[in-house]
């Protein structure tokens, strides 16, 4: 038991030490992974698009 309170005193005390990133520093971080990720769904479609129609036009 012992060992339980003493791991959780050390994560608190850790969590302390922690620079948190700010709200801005957060929603700038989400746009960036969000246009990323609709940037390359698009690619991907388009490259399954024309792989598609690359099949179809040979068989």
């Amino acid at each position: 038991m012992r060992k339980i309170v003493k791991f959780i005193n050390e994560s608190y005390a850790e969590l302390k030490k922690v620079i948190w990133p700010s709200r801005d520093d957060v929603i700038s971080s989400v746009k960036v992974v969000i246009f990323s990720t609709i940037v390359i769904a698009v690619v991907l479609g388009l490259v399954d698009v024309l792989l598609l129609l690359g099949i179809q036009t040979i068989f």
